[in-house]
């Protein structure tokens, strides 16, 4: 059987790229982790670490290893965390994640809600892209997490997840005020086939879904800035340099320089979803949240916190 703790030696080794910072990292003596990390290699057959010009590089063997190593600790610390909260020496925790518009529409007042009720619970919040987040949920580096992802798309958050959807987030027109299509209560893509087009990053998933939605009404956009800042998509917009498409979760502070329009007959939309780990696996407190993340998303959909799409 691998041994917990001479994993965290390779780890460290790996995080630092030498054994002397990793034994200063971890109060050891460099012969105390060159140790480690042969007997490490004895256990597994396998070389782990070699060493170049630029410092020491984990093998293959040795990176698989560090992935999988990670993600042990990280299930190690919850469960010494649920351990500690049921014997009552320390409270618990919840470890959270979101991408960045459900993180400053729905998140701050699920969070708000949740430390009200459960004030001993200890709550963190990390902000990334679904393909950031989702992997390190899997590994055991968060508790839940809100993704989104597109109907129909290949872009599953993957195997071992449960989601619970929480709301339909669509992709609203932005254009310039002053724009002649902005008098149109409702515009079609096909409306904006001659147009230029601000984006988010090609590589995204927002972007990659505003490109199949226009090849499915008959063009390929125009794409002449692109930036992964909703606020300066808008902006870009109002400045009258291209139009976009913008999730309505980014447009609760809509630019007074564009006007927001829905597309007919239907706009596209990205299912947003709550995250976790398989049942058996979800704590009491990430329950807990999901339910109140599903009330506030109900809220903000029938509440006036929704902005206006014309």
């Amino acid at each position: 059987m691998l041994h917990v703790g001479r994993m965290r030696v390779l780890t460290e080794v790996v995080r630092r790229g030498s054994f002397s910072a990793a034994a200063e990292a971890l109060s050891y003596t460099q012969s105390a982790v060159s140790q480690a990390i042969a007997r490490l290699e004895a256990e597994t057959g396998a070389i782990l670490i070699v060493r170049d010009r630029g410092g020491v590089r984990p093998t293959a063997a040795g990176a698989s290893l560090v992935e999988h190593a990670e993600g042990i600790f990280a299930r190690i610390e919850a469960a010494e965390a649920d351990l500690a909260a049921v014997l009552g020496v320390r409270v618990g925790r919840l470890r959270m994640a979101s991408f960045p518009s459900a993180g400053a529409t729905l998140m701050p007042l699920a969070i708000a809600t949740f430390r009200e009720r459960h004030p001993d619970v200890a709550l963190t919040l990390a902000e990334g892209e679904p393909d950031e987040i989702a992997p390190r949920l899997r590994a055991g580096e968060f508790d839940l997490a809100l993704l989104f992802e597109f109907p129909g798309a290949r872009e599953r958050q993957g195997p071992r997840l449960r989601t619970q959807l929480l709301l339909e987030d669509p992709m609203l027109v932005a254009l310039p005020a002053e724009h002649p299509l902005a008098s149109k209560p409702a515009l079609a893509l096909a409306d904006l086939r001659d147009q230029n087009w601000v984006q988010t990053s090609a590589t995204s998933p927002c972007a990659r879904h505003v490109v199949l939605s226009c090849v499915a009404a008959g063009f390929e956009p125009k794409v002449t800035f692109e930036s992964d800042d909703y606020e300066t998509v808008q902006g870009l917009v109002a400045a009258g340099v291209g139009v976009a498409l913008i999730p309505q979760l980014a447009l609760t502070h809509v630019h007074p320089g564009i006007v927001v329009r829905a597309l007919a007959p239907r706009s596209p939309a990205r299912r947003v979803v709550a995250a976790t780990i398989g049942a058996a696996d979800v704590s009491p407190a990430a329950r807990t949240m999901v339910k109140i993340l599903a009330n506030v998303a109900r809220r903000y959909t029938e509440g006036p916190a929704q902005p206006a799409a014309a």
